[in-house]
């Protein structure tokens, strides 16, 4: 496994783990990478739909010529700031900055002086880029914006509150650790439940969308199949770490199997959390595995959520009335997550005297919201 990018690197190159590049956590690079890619193939349907007429601008005004405000100057100095006041930090501290990322940057340990150089550094630049474009007098001029012109605010909204979504769904189903450790828990770079993501993200979205005047169901279509191929490449992430997002012990593989033996059973070595027994002569920093072979579920969870993504990429063009894409998006992933929890390690509650998993009460509800949200618009139609 590649907890980090120095071990990735070892297996290639022959350098040695846990060097410089251990700061790039593969479970963080494919989480940005899935991010980027659901951005990437919203952009392109949006733009699709907008050259078919589906999509309407908004006119916006904006003036062009004017000052840097001091709005513009203070959020640059604060960033300037907080660049300055960690990064002398973790440049002295570097060691320590690569065993614990995320302590480090959370912590209030900096450099004072640096951070208020950082803040007057951001703040003139802001206010010289301002002044090269500042006109004798600023003028108002009217923009045609369409949805696609909007995709980086529409990602950032995404990002931020589907990651925030995210950890506390996680929390939840971990309160013992959350209560033992809350701000480790929090702010760790492991541990993301994907149905708060997807639920806080949606809420976070949805408000952009009415507040710029956005349609919702040509829009939940065009991010369907985004959502889901993303998923899938986050996933990677999940396998390449051995975040612990794997499955439960796998029985005796079957005689009928022909795939390579390590998608039937994985111990997962060098995983992230260290769980399971050390690896012999093994020094590094993650040197342990399962003692028994799992499931490898976020493998498995790959190759369905993209299948499952092409699949509504190729009838994205095809499925109407607005809004039946996304409700079989939210059918079919609720096939596959509810499915995958059977085979999965998660905590379980009680409910009326059955088993279950959070993972799989939103699962069935997606399913029956999906169901009948489609028949709803099948006999809208009619």
């Amino acid at each position: 496994m590649y907890p980090d990018l120095s071990y990735l690197l070892h297996d290639l190159l022959g350098t040695q783990p846990d060097n410089w590049t251990s700061i790039f956590k593969t479970f963080g690079l494919m989480l940005v990478l899935a991010i980027l890619t659901a951005a990437w193939l919203l952009y392109l349907e949006l733009k699709r739909m907008a050259d078919e007429g589906i999509f309407k601008p908004d006119k916006v005004k904006v003036v062009v010529g004017a000052p840097a405000s001091v709005g513009e100057l203070v959020s640059n100095g604060i960033f300037g700031f907080l660049v300055g006041f960690k990064g002398w930090h973790i440049a002295r501290n570097f060691a320590e900055f690569q065993a614990d990322p995320s302590g480090v940057l959370l912590s209030l340990e900096g450099s004072l002086p640096v951070g208020l150089l950082g803040a007057a550094l951001f703040a003139a630049i802001r206010y010289w880029e301002k002044k090269k474009s500042a006109l004798p007098k600023p003028k108002t001029v009217v923009q045609q914006l369409y949805p696609h012109d909007r995709i980086g605010d529409i990602t950032v909204i995404a990002a931020v509150t589907g990651i925030i979504g995210a950890k506390i769904f996680d929390v939840l189903e971990n309160l013992p650790a959350f209560f033992a450790d809350p701000i480790g828990t929090f702010f760790s770079g492991s541990g993301l439940a994907i149905y708060g993501g997807l639920i806080c993200g949606f809420l976070g979205v949805t408000w952009y969308l009415r507040k710029h005047r956005i349609p919702f169901w040509p829009f939940a279509d065009a991010v369907a199949p985004a959502l889901m191929i993303a998923y899938g490449v986050g996933r990677i992430g999940c396998q390449l770490a051995g975040d612990g997002d794997w499955g439960i012990v796998a029985p005796p593989q079957p005689e009928w199997w022909f795939l390579p033996d390590w998608m039937w059973s994985f111990d997962y070595p060098h995983n992230v959390n260290n769980h399971g027994i050390p690896l012999p002569d093994c020094d590094f920093r993650y040197c342990h595995h399962l003692r028994e072979g799992v499931f490898p579920t976020p493998f498995y969870e790959t190759v369905l959520s993209l299948l499952i993504g092409g699949l509504l990429w190729a009838l994205r063009k095809r499925l109407r009335p607005q809004g039946m894409l996304f409700f079989l998006y939210l059918t079919l992933n609720g096939i596959e997550r509810f499915w995958i929890e059977k085979i999965r390690v998660n905590v379980r509650y009680d409910l009326l005297g059955v088993e279950v998993t959070q993972a799989e009460i939103i699962a069935t509800l997606l399913f029956f919201i999906g169901i009948g949200g489609m028949i709803y618009l099948r006999r809208k139609q009619t």
